[in-house]
């Protein structure tokens, strides 16, 4: 059922502190920003600057729901949580509302088999047939892992990919656990057909994708969601980071409904309607929250989840992107890396992904060479496209 929420209402609390408690993102973030480095920080980036001001401006329009963070050195300067993570109960969105990410997703199948290569156990130009049986042979035989996480695979593009079939939409809602989505799904894509011929062009790709989770699950022997908890959220302290499954979402007061947004600018709760899935997939829908973002980021930069050479090689750009190409990002200069999405602003290196679903928009960005983290998540479908641009530029013009 789709259930219109009370009159709008923005709920600001200051959420920062050292990254890695949860319940202490209530102190003073300009104290935290002294303490991050002994350059002072931008006014613009820290609470009551331009960048504050115009968040709580989006909020203020209702263009605007959820979270968002800026950490520098690992420590927040600026967190603000507005509107409401459930209207029907008039639960505000806090320090520890936990959100879908949606695309953002896929960095987590990458890092995973990252981790496996870093191992031996996958190679990169190995052809998919090497791990996993049942596709055709001109799939088999020819595209590689490089090319299913770089997204130039030909395997089911955008618009042709296994969540657009209608097979997808007749059988997504009888599964009841989350080995029967990843079976299901699995057997979608290997009915797929090349959209063209692997290794010649972009097509941003959620089968492609997936398929990189079924080898992370078929090479390492644990189911893909058991891997990814203990080997990329349980080391990097993720510890409200998960898959959730549709009761549990309806049942925990700390995830967001996803509230769709319509044409006349209401809100209606997807989390509550028939269409609202089982389980998230290696492409979407984990979910989890600012802290946990900060601490993921930091994990990728000490070296807890890969080294710093696999690190590098996987965040960043190998294939650069036209100003059409998905995922959409605001700079012009847009690449793609292994899962993650790299890109340049002002002379300076982001990466991350973004993420957008029914009642879902996300954003990760890691400026590696600034040591800045941006986090943005909503639980609106409203595009946060102009907080990501002032984000950035704010952040890439900092010194």
């Amino acid at each position: 059922m789709s259930r219109q929420g009370p009159s709008r209402r923005s709920v600001l609390g200051l959420l920062t502190a050292a990254p890695l408690t949860a319940a202490a993102v209530l102190a003073d973030s300009a104290s935290a920003a002294a303490d991050a480095d002994s350059s002072p920080v931008p006014r613009s980036l820290l609470p009551g600057g331009e960048y504050d001001k115009f968040i709580a401006a989006q909020a203020t329009a209702d263009q605007f729901s959820g979270n968002v963070m800026l950490a520098r050195r690992g420590r927040p300067v600026l967190a603000r949580s507005f509107g409401m993570a459930n209207k029907d109960l008039s639960i505000p969105n806090g320090p520890d509302t936990i959100f879908d990410l949606e695309s953002i997703t896929k960095t987590f199948t990458a890092v995973a088999c990252a981790q496996l290569v870093q191992q031996g156990k996958v190679s990169l130009y190995e052809k998919v047939g090497t791990y996993l049986g049942g596709f055709p042979a001109n799939i088999a035989n020819t595209v590689t892992v490089h090319q299913l996480l770089t997204h130039t695979s030909g395997i089911g593009i955008h618009g042709h990919d296994f969540s657009d079939t209608q097979e997808f939409a007749d059988e997504r809602l009888s599964w009841t656990t989350a080995q029967e989505t990843m079976d299901g799904v699995m057997a979608i894509i290997r009915k797929e057909q090349l959209d063209f011929t692997p290794g010649t062009q972009n097509g941003y790709s959620n089968s492609g994708m997936f398929v990189v989770g079924a080898i992370v699950e078929q090479v390492s022997g644990q189911s893909y969601y058991d891997y990814v908890r203990q080997h990329v959220f349980a080391p990097a302290g993720m510890t409200s980071t998960d898959w959730y499954t549709r009761s549990q979402i309806r049942g925990n007061d700390r995830i967001a409904h996803a509230y769709l947004t319509s044409q006349s600018g209401g809100h209606t709760d997807f989390t509550e309607s028939d269409n609202f899935g089982f389980i998230g997939t290696p492409v979407q829908g984990a979910y989890s929250t600012i802290p946990d973002l900060l601490r993921y980021a930091e994990a990728l930069r000490t070296g807890r989840l890969l080294s710093p050479s696999f690190a590098s090689l996987f965040t960043g750009a190998k294939v650069a992107l036209s100003p059409t190409d998905l995922p959409p990002d605001p700079d012009p200069y847009r690449f793609y890396g292994y899962g993650f999405r790299a890109s340049i602003r002002n002379n300076h290196s982001i990466f991350g992904h973004s993420g957008s679903g029914a009642g879902t928009a996300t954003n990760l960005d890691i400026y590696s060479d600034l040591d800045w983290v941006g986090v943005i998540l909503s639980n609106y479908s409203t595009p946060i496209t102009p907080l990501v641009e002032q984000e950035r530029q704010l952040v890439s013009n900092a010194r």
